[in-house]
């Protein structure tokens, strides 16, 4: 890979960590204070009305920076444009939340429309793009790629749709998200120069850009990503597993999205099928550990120190 790829890190942090102090008097002045939900810790009430759509934050940086190498790393785009997809959509939800003062934001079915919308495109863009394909690196295998057909769709459907909402999820707490995602974007970025795939610039402009957004989102955070942010690291994610083939890897490397989406999956169905009863103190499962007595900082550094361990796992079994 060309040396000159590193300086999207570089590039990246510097404009997310220039606009950061920019942005956020302009969300205050627009007043787009997140609304906490008040079924949420008591805890988190005290942050209500801290700005969100922070998101921009990095995002601005890591697409600016990313096209400067379309041209060099064609396969650079398909990642911005999942992203940026992702990130419309979270926008229109915050959208929702900060106008209307709807801590929910859209409903489920709004939400899960669009999203189907994105994939169906991004589904489309796999199977017609040469330069691409639905082949699937099996982990330890010592490089073996195998094609599963039809099954490859519906794979990628839930793929996009579990990442997505998973790094949705994770984002509850300060500097969450963003810990989580600068770290498998890192992973991203190894694998891609691992594989020679071509990607390795958008990951590294990812990883300066929230690098950059952790300047202002850690513990107390004066900003929030809100749905414009982590829906965007989600398409993110999903859209660097597929250019480099390793969808079965996300189950390694994002691993607590993964914990994040089944902890909510498992709370509302055992809320259901018991008429009351809870698995959890509250889903996701960070609020759980908040309510057992660990801090938000706690929660982070160890959710944090959990993907290190399981992407550098993913990172052996390339």
């Amino acid at each position: 890979m060309n040396k000159w790829a590193y300086f999207a890190l570089l590039l990246s942090f510097a404009l997310s960590a220039l606009l950061g102090p920019v942005m956020i008097p302009f969300l205050h002045k627009l007043k787009f204070g997140q609304t906490i939900r008040e079924d949420g810790p008591q805890s988190h009430l005290q942050k209500n009305g801290t700005p969100t759509m922070g998101g921009v934050i990095f995002l601005i940086p890591m697409v600016i920076t990313s096209l400067l190498y379309v041209r060099q790393y064609p396969l650079v785009l398909p990642v911005v444009l999942m992203t940026v997809a992702f990130a419309l959509i979270g926008f229109v939800d915050d959208f929702v939340k900060v106008v209307l003062k709807r801590s929910m934001g859209l409903t489920a079915l709004q939400k899960m429309g669009m999203e189907i919308v994105a994939t169906a495109v991004f589904v489309f863009y796999m199977i017609r793009n040469d330069q691409v394909d639905l082949g699937i690196l099996i982990p330890f295998s010592g490089g073996k790629i195998v094609y599963i057909g039809i099954f490859a769709i519906i794979i990628l459907v839930l793929a996009v749709l579990g990442t997505v909402n998973g790094a949705n999820f994770t984002d509850g707490l300060d500097g969450l998200a963003s810990s989580v995602t600068a770290v498998i974007a890192l992973f991203f970025a190894l694998t891609s120069m691992e594989l020679n795939s071509g990607i390795a610039p958008v990951c590294l402009a990812m990883l300066g850009g929230l690098l950059g957004f952790l300047l202002f989102n850690v513990y107390p955070a004066k900003v929030f990503m809100g749905d414009t942010g982590s829906l965007a690291l989600g398409g993110f994610v999903v859209a660097c597993a597929y250019m480099t083939r390793t969808p079965i890897f996300l189950i390694v490397v994002a691993l607590i999205y993964l914990v994040e989406v089944l902890s909510v999956i498992l709370q509302v169905s055992y809320f259901k099928i018991t008429k009351g009863k809870r698995i959890f103190k509250m889903a996701p499962i960070h609020h759980h550990f908040e309510l057992c007595g660990w801090s938000e900082t706690r929660v982070v550094a160890v959710f944090t120190i959990v993907t290190i361990l399981f992407a550098t796992i993913a990172f052996i079994g390339l």
